[in-house]
């Protein structure tokens, strides 16, 4: 196997030069920006700060977060807060798809937080939402970027049957960081969660951050496991640490490592590949919608 370099954090703190990410500019992005603004519309990619916002936005996508922004779950890559979530808001599928609809999208992004706390695992919502815009705006394709309810396969199910054009899970890591890097999570659990959705036919997508500490053998070795749970879909991204008490990132990833990471899924056999240090799950998602 060939060895392709990564920056060890240690050599250098600062962030590599193929981590800068240019101003988003652009008319759709402008239009966009001033309904978010003008609406106090929601959107993980403006709260999350993600660096490929201007691009995604310019191309008619964009992410909602539901369920709140308190999560049940504590994992160490992750800034969303944890703790104990506020009650639903029954009328959270209607505000969500308001502002689809005012924001013109052509490609919705939905994630939530995790709801152990709640019997349906917030699955309700989550169907009740995915109606919802294809009632105010039935040419917006959607993708569901989905927890993993516990292995509670009912509630994943009342989702699956709104049939979203892609269906998403990330697997977060590899199987031997799973424990440290996502402690309420189970490798397993996400990948029965993966061939549940791609056996129900659905466009089937899972993601993965590198820089953890994670060996190449651990990458292919994931990469193998999502193709035999029916995953259709990769996206590899360089983990980026939120806070001084999250995960550390212990390796700067390099481009071309990102690259040939991408050639060697394509090879496996995903039928659509991410990869670089930017990516992130939502990233091209629009793109994501090839015949399976």
């Amino acid at each position: 196997m060939i060895e392709l370099p990564v920056v060890p954090v240690e050599q250098k703190q600062r962030k590599p030069d193929w981590l800068r990410v240019k101003l988003p500019v652009g008319k759709e992005y402008a239009h966009v920006r001033s309904l978010v603004d003008t609406h106090k519309l929601h959107t993980i990619c403006e709260s999350g700060n993600c660096p490929n916002m201007g691009e995604c936005w310019g191309a008619g996508t964009a992410t909602f977060m539901i369920l709140g922004n308190i999560c049940t779950r504590s994992c160490s890559f992750c800034a969303v807060a944890t703790g104990r979530p506020l009650a639903v808001d029954t009328d959270e599928p209607n505000r969500v798809a308001n502002s689809v609809k005012l924001m013109q999208v052509k490609h919705c992004v939905i994630t939530s937080v995790d709801r152990d706390d709640l019997k349906d695992g917030g699955s309700i919502i989550w169907a009740e939402t995915i109606n919802a815009i294809r009632r105010e705006s039935p040419e917006t394709t959607l993708e569901t970027l989905l927890p993993d309810f516990r292995g509670q396969w009912d509630n994943l199910a009342r989702v699956l049957e709104t049939r979203p054009e892609v269906v998403s899970h990330n697997l977060e890591t590899v199987r031997r960081l799973t424990k440290e890097v996502r402690i309420q999570a189970k490798y397993d659990r996400s990948l029965e969660a993966l061939k549940q959705v791609s056996a129900a036919g659905l466009r089937t997508k899972s993601g993965i951050m590198l820089g953890l500490g994670e060996k190449e053998e651990d990458v292919l070795e994931a990469m193998d496991d999502l193709l035999e749970a029916g995953v259709h879909i990769l996206t590899l991204g360089q983990y980026l640490q939120p806070t001084r008490s999250h995960h550390p990132v212990i390796d700067w990833i390099h481009p071309d490592q990102f690259a040939f990471y991408k050639q060697i899924g394509l090879d496996k056999g995903f039928r659509y590949v991410e990869s670089g240090p930017l990516v992130r799950s939502s990233y091209h998602a629009e793109k994501h919608l090839f015949e399976i």
